[in-house]
């Protein structure tokens, strides 16, 4: 099974409550087998709408990080980016 990169791009309007987000977002992640590969490093937006802050995860398959999307721990991180920022997230397969 191919793997699966979570790819957001984030535009922060209250940087304290995205904190939160970021703070309760990452164990989430983690437990359903999710590894950072970027967050919020340097970028070069060649093409496209700017989002300062780019984040990229690495899950075990698709299906993985679309139940981590769902589970009762992410939407409560969730919660805190909502109204807090103005996010495009989209999760892709990998090639084997």
């Amino acid at each position: 099974m191919p793997t699966a990169l979570w790819i957001a791009h984030v535009h922060v309007t209250d940087a304290e409550a995205y904190g939160r987000y970021a703070k309760e977002a990452g164990p989430a992640i983690a437990a359903h087998g999710g590894v950072f590969l970027a967050r919020g490093g340097r970028y070069v937006q060649l093409e496209g709408n700017d989002r300062a802050r780019n984040v990229v995860a690495r899950f075990p398959s698709l299906e993985a990080a679309v139940t981590c999307y769902n589970s009762p721990a992410y939407q409560a991180a969730l919660a805190h980016a909502k109204g807090a920022s103005l996010r495009d997230l989209m999760v892709v397969e990998e090639i084997e």
